[in-house]
């Protein structure tokens, strides 16, 4: 078992910048995809972005492309979401998720992910 715990959300100005966290409790962290997906209100849950074990794959959604950037540090069992030029469209509640790394890729879709975090909400202030 997983346990995921976000942290770095709040209240950002559009046009501004934030940092999300997410810590694991797995003792073999570098052998998790690692995923973060926002939810806003009647919406589905999409992913913005994914990270494979060694950092080597990285993939973003359309919408943040050029915008987010996903990275991680193995020795503090730890995965992070750079947000700028922060948007009125990308409030939504943000977890992270993960799920171990086989058959040489890491997922897309929510449900092929096996752990989530509690979440932490991200708003936009114009």
């Amino acid at each position: 078992q997983v346990q995921l715990v976000e942290s770095g959300g709040g209240s950002v100005q559009a046009g501004g910048s934030g940092r999300l966290s997410c810590v694991a409790s797995a003792g073999d962290f570098s052998a998790y995809c690692m995923g973060w997906f926002r939810q806003s209100p009647g919406n589905g849950r999409e992913q913005v972005a994914r990270i494979s074990p060694g950092s080597a794959f990285r993939r973003y959604a359309t919408s943040v492309n050029g915008r987010f950037a996903i990275s991680r540090d193995n020795a503090k069992n730890t995965v992070y979401l750079q947000m700028n030029s922060l948007k009125p469209e990308d409030p939504a509640m943000y977890y992270c998720a993960a799920h171990r790394y086989q058959s040489g890729t890491c997922n897309t879709g929510a449900s092929q992910y096996d752990f989530w975090g509690q979440g932490t909400q991200v708003t936009v202030s114009s």
